[in-house]
């Protein structure tokens, strides 16, 4: 009988805290969403609007939201864990939540902000930037970045609903510069 193995720690434990945040929505009747996992201009002076500053990411609306989601980080995360190591990409996770609870707090003050998109998106442009080797860039970088971000823009001007475009360029932009930045540090193969 083969062993199951947590092969991917920081993808498996954001999914499973991501998980939990959802329950805990459900069984607190969207409290600990909006009091934890959500991210909106409040205070400075109420201690949880720092914790908000990174928990919006594990917040999710619903399980659809949920899912859509963490079905992505689940088929993208792990190789990039394998690939960068789990402490770079907890931090590139970590600062991107980071640049977006700010983001959000400062930019959109009648708006809250769940969900782990700006994550899902910054794995998604670095797995399109992990490509790079010896200074070349690959078209599928410029691909995925000319028809994300074209992608983000039109929903922006054209579509009116409740999805954070802006925040979604910001993990698209995270995850580009946390790619260029790690490719720089390691040897071209």
């Amino acid at each position: 009988m083969k062993k199951l193995q947590y092969n991917a720690p920081v993808i498996l434990s954001f999914f499973f805290l991501s998980l939990l945040a959802l329950l805990l929505g459900y069984l607190t009747k969207g409290w600990t969403t909006t009091a934890l996992f959500s991210v909106y201009r409040a205070s400075l002076a109420n201690p949880l609007t720092y914790v908000r500053f990174l928990g919006h990411v594990l917040g999710h609306a619903d399980f659809n939201h949920f899912l859509g989601n963490m079905l992505l980080l689940l088929v993208v995360g792990p190789p990039l864990e394998e690939k960068y190591g789990s402490r770079a990409l907890l931090a590139g996770i970590l600062f991107t939540a980071l640049v977006s609870g700010i983001l959000q707090f400062i930019l959109f003050p009648h708006t809250a902000l769940l969900g782990a998109s700006g994550i899902v998106f910054m794995l998604i442009m670095l797995a399109s930037v992990s490509g790079m080797r010896g200074g070349k860039i690959p078209l599928t970088l410029l691909l995925v970045g000319a028809l994300y971000l074209g992608q983000e823009i039109y929903s922006i001007v054209f579509v009116n609903d409740s999805v954070a475009n802006f925040m979604h360029i910001v993990g698209g932009v995270c995850g580009t510069g946390f790619g260029l930045l790690a490719g720089r540090k390691r040897p071209a193969r």
